[in-house]
């Protein structure tokens, strides 16, 4: 079971095997379901992307599992790698000292919420590894969180972007944080990684130092 879209990347291991696909915002039902299969005696694989207990599907099962369910159902938490890792192995070593995970959708957390993580993650200087950024209808929370970023960064802070992250299509990119919305790949397949004030640029890698302060004169984007 799972989301469609996901269910596609899988179809080598899928031959011989009930499929139960279905779209975006679905999840609850698809969890619904899923508990419904098990408690009937079935084997249940529920696919998320990346790690199925970071923005994924763990959870939603877990929360909704009843207290005596949790006796009759065994759980199996399959881990995964998440966006932050594939597209920081892409970028070179952005995610070398301390960061925050921040997902810009506004559909289950209130946009202020988000608002005060975003600042916060600036104030103690994290690199910030930012999911779901834009849809085509939903803009504004990206652009909120570049307007606090800007506040507390340099316009020439390093940022990643990765769409499409070891899937067809793949794109990686190097930019900088004042540069950064005139990207135009930027959209829910898209991972943002905004360095810190050490992170800089050599060659085409974006690293974050971890402490032992190698930089060279060469290297590139320093933001002060």
């Amino acid at each position: 079971m799972g989301y469609k879209a996901y269910l596609q990347l899988l179809k080598g291991l899928l031959a011989g095997k009930e499929i139960i696909s279905s779209g975006m915002t679905q999840e609850i039902r698809r969890a619904e379901e899923a508990i419904e299969k098990a408690l009937a005696g079935n084997d249940v694989c529920l696919i998320s992307s990346g790690d199925p207990g970071i923005y994924g599907m763990a959870g939603v099962i877990l929360e909704l599992l009843k207290k005596e369910e949790t006796r009759k159902v065994r759980i199996e938490i399959i881990p995964g790698i998440t966006a932050a890792s594939s597209c920081a192995s892409l970028l070179g070593a952005p995610l070398m000292n301390d960061f925050a995970v921040i997902s810009l959708s506004d559909l289950l957390t209130d946009r202020r919420v988000i608002e005060r993580r975003v600042e916060s993650a600036c104030q103690g200087d994290f690199v910030i590894v930012f999911y779901n950024p834009k849809s085509k209808k939903r803009i504004k929370p990206l652009e909120m969180a570049w307007q606090i970023l800007m506040k507390h960064r340099s316009p020439r802070t390093p940022v990643g972007i990765v769409r499409n992250a070891r899937r067809d299509n793949e794109e990686v990119m190097i930019t900088s944080l004042g540069n950064m919305l005139e990207v135009k790949q930027i959209d829910m397949g898209t991972t943002i990684v905004v360095g810190n004030s050490k992170t800089y640029v050599k060659g085409r890698y974006m690293i974050t130092p971890r402490g032992y302060e190698l930089k060279t004169e060469n290297d590139e984007i320093l933001p002060h």
